[in-house]
């Protein structure tokens, strides 16, 4: 093995394009370890810390372009770089039918029509970009991140006062005039609008709509940071505005973690004076609270859902707490389960590619296990000291920064989910793996497929050790998805995976198993 590294001078590439490239390279059984990116202070970063900072990409400017690796001695730094140029060149041409304009001005000038603008561009430069679409009277979704609490409040009240909206930043969701934006699904079009400050709890719930037999209007999204103190929930102010304004929305939908106490009340203090029905899931808040506002409060993202579709149907809008299926069923499902486990099998363990999904998960868990373990935890107590490794019960979210700095977020390219599922089956403690499986738009193009091998690897491990691994998920997706949902569900089902049809019920099926072996 060996390290060899090549730089390009004075040519770029797009970032997103080279991580696919480099997830291509790892392919090879020759090459360990491979990094192509662009010669940035984080790229070389990342180069250090996978021993990849060779002298020559050190001297790399954010201009050029390089590719360092780890690889056998057989390894030719040529043929590497034929295969890079290939897989930039098939990258190329399947956009070749898309014209591309470099500036605003100039994409303005091709559609002078459009009134929406979407950015997905480095952190530190969208806010000047983002102002540039304000100033030509463009509501603007930024997908973004990395944009201080200062520019997005900045951003946000001159957009208000411009009647404009202003999605992020960390934007991810977003159903425009039935148009998917970022992550999003196919959802059918109906009479429920949706304001949501939170990516994956918004495609949950819209999905969940369109199985229910409901559909939407305009999704509206408003960034995560929204309904904080410092921004003021601006942006779920103006959605909900919008909503009550469009003859097609008859039911409202909010959807959101808890907000500052200060925002919550302005929020429901507008609901109260909606002339349309408003249901409201402050995820894991206050109900009570929210239902002396006069709305119709939520305990679970599937709560949410069923109750939009009641109301929109002119029913009564009940609380959902159970199973779709016999819970007679259920149970015996359960005990199939139990029976299998070795005496050392107790704990469960949520890989999440969505944030609000592992929330749902942690905050539903930690009831009857008393806490569980996170890279973003309910209580500090329960902080991961290594993010990379689990303890006990846990929950991470594999989309927060340290798992996707230099990389794609694990809806994009669930390689870092796979590598931990093995992780996990390794683990003679683990009973239970639990886990979302998000389609859409900007999702990977087969993100079960792509799991299948490492759940088939982990339960093998498993029996290995003499126990059984019990892997629980439920599909985020509808028939219209790209990734063709049947399909998908009958690949995990193939692989030993017990589904649910949502993450509220898949949580209360392990909640179940943990109650019984702890």
């Amino acid at each position: 093995m060996g390290i060899k590294s090549h730089v390009k001078k004075n040519a770029y590439y797009d970032s997103a394009v080279l991580m696919q490239v480099t997830k291509e390279l790892k392919k090879s059984d020759d090459i360990k370890e491979v990094i192509v990116g662009m010669g940035t202070p984080l790229n070389k970063e990342l180069a250090g810390n996978l021993g990849l900072l060779t002298e020559e990409v050190k001297e790399s400017t954010q201009n050029d372009f390089f590719v360092s690796l780890e690889g056998a001695d057989s390894v030719d730094m040529d043929e590497v770089l034929t295969k890079i140029t290939e897989l930039l060149n098939k990258k190329k041409a399947s956009g070749d039918q898309d014209y591309r304009p470099a500036t605003l001005k100039s994409a303005l000038k091709v559609m002078p029509e459009a009134n929406l603008a979407l950015f997905s561009i480095p952190g530190e430069y969208a806010y000047d970009e983002v102002m540039k679409a304000l100033d030509e009277d463009l509501h603007v979704m930024l997908f973004s991140d990395n944009v201080t609490m200062d520019e997005e409040k900045k951003l946000k009240d001159y957009a208000k006062e411009k009647g404009l909206l202003m999605m992020g930043p960390d934007c991810g969701t977003a159903i425009i005039n039935h148009t998917p934006l970022a992550f999003a699904n196919v959802i059918k079009p109906g009479n429920i609008g949706i304001v949501g400050a939170s990516g994956t709890g918004t495609q949950e719930v819209s999905v969940l709509i369109d199985k229910f037999g409901g559909g939407t209007s305009q999704v509206i999204g408003t960034g995560g940071r929204d309904l904080k103190e410092e921004i003021g929930g601006t942006m779920m102010l103006m959605g909900l505005d919008a909503l009550e304004a469009d003859d097609e929305t008859k039911v409202i939908v909010l959807i959101s973690k808890p907000p500052h106490e200060s925002v919550a009340k302005k929020i429901l203090e507008r609901v109260k004076e909606c002339k349309k029905p408003v249901v409201v899931d402050f995820i894991g808040g206050d109900t009570e609270m929210i239902k002396s506002y006069g709305a119709h409060a939520c305990i679970s993202l599937e709560d949410t859902a069923q109750k939009a579709v009641a109301v929109a149907k002119g029913e009564t809008a009940k609380d959902f707490t159970g199973f779709t299926m016999d819970e007679g069923k259920i149970d015996e499902m359960v005990e199939k389960e139990v029976r299998q486990y070795s005496n050392k099998q107790k704990y469960v363990r949520g890989l999440y590619t969505g944030g609000t999904l592992a929330d749902e998960a942690m905050m539903a868990l930690s009831e009857s296990l008393k806490g569980v373990y996170s890279n973003k935890p309910i209580a500090p107590e329960f902080k991961l000291e290594d993010v990379f490794k689990s303890k006990e019960n846990t929950v991470v979210d594999l989309g927060e920064d340290e798992f996707t700095v230099g990389k794609p977020h694990p809806m994009i390219d669930p390689s870092a989910r796979v590598e931990r599922m093995k992780q996990e089956g390794s683990d003679e403690n683990v009973a239970v793996v639990l886990m979302d499986m998000v389609l859409g738009y900007g999702s990977h193009e087969d993100p079960a497929g792509e799991m299948i091998e490492s759940i088939k690897q982990a339960k093998e491990a498993m029996e290995s050790n003499g126990g059984h691994l019990t892997v629980v998920a439920s599909v985020c997706g509808t028939e219209g998805d790209p990734q063709d949902l049947e399909a998908s569900e009958e690949k995990l089902k193939e692989a030993g995976v017990i589904l649910l049809p949502s993450n509220a019920q898949a949580v209360k099926f392990v909640d179940k198993i943990m109650k019984r072996i702890t």
